[in-house]
């Protein structure tokens, strides 16, 4: 096992956000005027800018422009509102997580039982041992039953003897059906607790992961609580001097110190992979809490055992009547008689109930997230959510492009599967706050489309001085400035405590990999279910971003001959066109910049500090 974590062990995850009701208005505010001078902008953009001799251009800018509006607004949506950090008060037994009126009430009360499942496959058994001798640490209150198995679905002998040697239990099955969402359903299977909590072969739980989070299973409605990942073993960088001193001795130390001492410390080679999931979970999904839309994400949630399982049921039910529907169809149109026999239809039923599986956890890429459509979706019940916003555990990250490449395109593909197959924004039961907030998540996903064409809009018009406007005017520059300038402040204090640009970056660079996936769910090609790579790949990953490369490449081609053709042709570019498209190249240069240094990153121990979070 590459054990290169173990140096890490002493980092400390940071604390949550603050929440600030003066700042949250501010936000407000801010975001309103965004909002409204966005429309203001693409409005203009649509009746009084386009150019008319080049509609094949201009059109699709400003409908990627209108695209991009879109996604802002539903981004504001999902940001609107925050909640104070709070930690319950731990349930002491089981009567305290029930509903007045349930047969558990009836039955004597007991402390609660709680299901601890690691799903591995291929993972080092080693690296397993580490999370389960980490949650045989866990603490609680008052009495409870913790149980940790290990849901090997590699039947691996070695496996099997760690949990021997721990003291936990091994579960395994003959084959490998639906993947993790059919380990874990085998696992529920064997099992009994009341409350499950889902752990990846590298999760690290905290000892306080249940003493923090049961408490929210006092409202009987609670059906799962999500906690935050947080990546333990991101490169931290070295620092500018650092850098400087090692390439040029005495005299870059001083120049490194100069920099620093006037920008503040600058890191080279920090987080290359932009794996930092506090953007996500201390913004995105919390703040999705409000509209009870926070979704599962898998490793460091806690469900409701009950209420899994009830909606299972639901689902089964479901899918068996749309087979018995079809099928009654099929006949009644064959053989044009307007009824079916009724043992027949017995007959047909019996089939569907058998063909049909009962899942609780849907046999999908993206198991955790359909699941999550699944309970919120059931109004009868009403069942709820909520990111718990302190984190319980730590994770390791992707430490090479190829691994990271293999779970964006996993994240990408398997959420717009759902939205083709299954589209949740039509589902009955969700409310519409839940839609908008699922929509988001989905809208994210389609944006290549639109990234790609802000991508070579720039180089097009340095390469051949046709403009996508009617004219690089006063007017223009009004319009977007004031536009850019809401927007900048807005994201700022919206965002507040989290470096954004990194994110944003991370965001256009993507476009090749979330292009793949947008092809091969239109293809109807399956998503695969593979695991993401534990240890460090081996190798220069420079051909994962040969897209990047050849746009970083054009746009610094088409900077030079644009530039060019101001000075010695007539070829139609203005300064204030050129200028204006430079910028914009530059900037998708920069953002590009940031993956490629990724494909080429490897660990510098030498240099790499081991601070303390």
């Amino acid at each position: 096992m590459d054990d290169y974590f173990r140096r890490f062990e002493n980092r400390r995850p940071p604390e949550p956000l603050p929440y600030s009701a003066a700042r949250e208005m501010l936000w407000q505010a801010l975001a309103t005027i965004t909002a409204l001078v966005g429309g203001w902008y693409v409005w203009w953009r649509w009746t009084e800018s386009l150019n008319p001799d080049a509609m094949w251009f201009a059109v699709p800018l400003v409908v990627a422009e209108t695209c991009a509006y879109v996604g802002l607004l539903l981004f504001i949506f999902n940001l609107w509102k925050d909640q104070p950090v709070t930690v319950p008060t731990p349930v002491a037994s089981l009567h305290q997580t029930v509903a007045p009126g349930s047969n558990d009430l009836t039955a004597p009360d007991r402390p609660l039982v709680i299901d601890l499942f690691f799903a591995t496959y291929n993972e080092d058994p080693e690296l397993v041992r580490l999370g389960v001798r980490d949650a045989k640490r866990i603490t609680y209150p008052h009495p409870i039953d913790i149980r940790i198995h290990v849901c090997d679905d590699g039947r691996r002998p070695e496996m099997r003897q760690v949990c021997t040697e721990e003291g936990v239990n091994y579960i395994t099955r003959a084959t490998n059906e639906g993947f993790k969402a059919g380990n874990l359903r085998h696992a529920m299977e064997q099992t009994s607790g009341d409350f499950i909590v889902i752990l990846d072969a590298d999760t690290r739980p905290f000892p306080t992961i249940l003493e923090h989070t049961l408490g929210y299973f006092r409202d009987p409605k609670m059906a799962w609580v999500q906690t935050p990942q947080w990546f333990y073993d991101l490169p931290e960088g070295v620092t500018l001097t650092a850098r400087l001193s090692q390439k040029l001795g005495a005299a870059g130390r001083v120049l490194g110190r100069s920099v620093e001492g006037i920008f503040g410390e600058i890191r080279i080679g920090k987080d290359p992979f932009v794996n930092d999931a506090e953007m996500f979970y201390q913004v995105i999904l919390r703040r999705r809490n409000w509209a009870n839309a926070s979704f599962c994400c898998g490793a460091g949630s806690i469900h409701r055992r009950e209420a899994v399982m009830e909606a299972a049921l639901r689902s089964f039910a479901a899918s068996v009547e749309k087979r018995v529907i079809a099928a009654e169809e099929e006949i009644t149109l064959t053989s044009r008689e307007p009824m079916v026999d009724p043992s027949l239809m017995s007959a047909i039923r019996t089939e569907a109930v058998v063909a049909e599986v009962l899942a609780p956890y849907r046999f999908h890429v993206s198991e955790d997230i359909y699941t999550s459509i699944l309970l919120h979706s059931d109004r009868e019940r009403g069942w709820k959510s909520v990111l718990h916003p302190t984190y319980e555990s730590r994770m390791l990250s992707p430490q090479d492009l190829l691994s990271w490449s293999v779970q964006r395109f996993k994240y990408a593909g398997g959420a717009l599967d759902i939205l083709v197959h299954d589209n949740p924004l039509f589902r009955r039961g969700l409310t519409l706050a839940q839609r908008l907030m699922y929509a988001m998540t989905f809208w994210s996903n389609l944006a290549p489309l639109w990234n790609v064409v802000f991508l070579v809009a720039p180089i097009i018009y340095l390469a051949t001085g046709i403009a996508p406007v009617s004219a690089y005017t006063l007017p223009f520059f009004l319009h977007a400035i004031a536009f850019l300038v809401a927007l900048e402040l807005s994201m700022m204090v919206g965002t507040w405590g989290i470096a954004g640009y990194a994110s944003k970056s991370s965001y256009l660079a993507f476009f090749p990999l979330g292009l793949q996936a947008i092809a091969a769910v239109a293809a109807g090609r399956k998503i695969s279910f593979p695991v993401t790579p534990k240890d460090r790949q081996v190798g220069n990953h420079l051909r994962l971003v040969r897209p990047q490369i050849a746009l970083v490449l054009l746009t610094l081609a088409a900077l030079a001959w644009g530039v060019g053709a101001l000075i010695w042709a007539d070829t139609g570019h203005s300064i204030t066109g050129v200028v204006t498209n430079a910028l914009w190249g530059v900037n998708n240069c920069l953002a590009m910049s940031g993956i490629i240094r990724a494909a080429r990153w490897k660990p510098e121990p030498e240099l790499t500090g081991d601070r303390d979070s």
